[in-house]
């Protein structure tokens, strides 16, 4: 096949690919579509207005006859002696395999061959190389022209520089790759400096409750060395208020999570360490506690309260060695968290309440830190202390 009178040729193959019928009425049907080129009456040649476009075309074109061994190229136009860098003598009757190089996707080849075989169109990106021996990115489409009897007479292929686009699919990807290369450093070093962080407050938490128990100790000696049993009694409740606070940085300690505390877990031990260390076998405890995380600088001041309400209830729901129950409950409502302390011992009108005294002013204070309301009510039989604070996780307490 010449180049200069190959277009009518082409174009004869053209007009007989095999379309399906539309089935829709007042449109030529696909398979009649070419019959269209017919009023055009174009000759042969230089006159024929389809080799004219194939040829002057920017976009490379070649066709190959799979007729002929090896499928050879019998039709290149001038833009793919261009891109190719070859001479339109050194392209026709060979294989396109001679733009392949050390490179190209053999997987891709294989795609190509495999369509070629099943008389198919493909679509595939290919790494190519020009005469120069300088590569660049091929967007190859090539599709089967087919004659009425079903037989492929030639296989035509469209070529495209895409080289740049390809170019910055890669820089997208390498700089993808360099960003998540630097979150997972960034992940690494923010993971090691929270490691540290948090070894060290658990560094602090321990030397905290190392030294509140020493302070508990030099008050337990001290209380036993005081005559006066009202002073004594004062100090053995301030041994309580310190052993409290032992008990948030122990737990603190223990935990995993620096920035979170669990009221639950707390008032469980606290509470507990109360009634048993108050030697009132006769009140039976019963603790209702559900799992409610507050933030850590809240911790303290939530165990001196149940601290001052549990020790109120035991000194003074129960004179005289009465028995009775003590329940306490922990529970999150909403936003905000329920703390509640009953007794069914002597109720408020059998109670001395001084709210001059130091554990009044202590629960009040500790209550404007935590932006808590305090409701003491009658239970019928005994007393009900509700206490309800905003959970406020990372949010500052209230000042006093």
């Amino acid at each position: 096949m010449h180049a200069q009178g190959a277009g009518g040729d082409v174009r004869s193959a053209i007009r007989r690919i095999r379309s399906p019928p539309t089935g829709k009425p007042g449109i030529m049907e696909p398979a009649e579509a070419w019959r269209m080129t017919d009023s055009l009456h174009a000759e042969h040649g230089k006159g024929d207005p389809f080799a004219a476009a194939i040829r002057a075309t920017r976009m490379a074109m070649i066709i190959t006859d799979p007729r002929l061994p090896d499928n050879p190229i019998v039709f290149v136009n001038d833009a793919f002696c261009k891109l190719s860098g070859y001479d339109r003598s050194e392209i026709m009757g060979t294989n396109c395999r001679f733009l392949q190089g050390p490179d190209t996707d053999r997987e891709d080849v294989r795609r190509i061959r495999e369509a070629v075989a099943e008389r198919r169109d493909i679509a595939v990106d290919l790494l190519n190389y020009r005469k120069d021996g300088t590569s660049f990115w091929n967007g190859l489409y090539m599709s089967p022209v087919v004659n009425e009897d079903g037989e492929v007479l030639y296989f035509f292929a469209s070529q495209l520089d895409i080289t740049h686009r390809v170019d910055n699919e890669l820089q997208i990807r390498n700089e993808k790759a360099a960003v998540e290369r630097q979150v997972v450093e960034r992940t690494r070093e923010l993971t090691e400096a929270l490691a540290a962080k948090t070894m060290l407050v658990h560094e602090v938490d321990h030397r905290v409750k190392n030294n509140l128990q020493m302070i508990s100790s030099l008050l337990g000696m001290q209380a036993r060395t005081i005559a006066d049993p009202d002073a004594r009694e004062k100090m053995r409740m301030m041994l309580d208020r310190v052993e409290a606070l032992g008990t948030v940085h122990r737990q603190l300690y223990d935990s995993g999570n620096v920035t979170r505390f669990d009221v639950a877990d707390c008032a469980r031990e606290l509470v507990t360490d109360l009634v048993h260390g108050s030697g009132r076998n006769e009140i039976r405890l019963r603790l209702e506690l559900e799992s409610v995380v507050i933030a850590v600088d809240k911790a303290a001041p939530v165990a001196l309260m149940l601290n001052e309400l549990v020790t109120n209830a035991l000194k003074h729901a129960f004179p005289d060695g009465r028995a009775g129950k003590l329940v306490v409950s922990v529970e999150p409502d909403g936003a905000d968290v329920r703390l509640d302390v009953r007794d069914d011992g002597v109720g408020i009108s059998g109670r001395s309440i001084d709210p001059k005294s130091f554990g009044q002013r202590l629960v009040k204070t500790l209550g404007r830190q935590l932006g808590a309301t305090i409701e003491w009510l009658p239970a019928d039989p005994g007393t009900r202390v509700a206490v309800r604070f905003p959970n406020g996780a990372g949010k500052e307490p209230v000042k006093p």
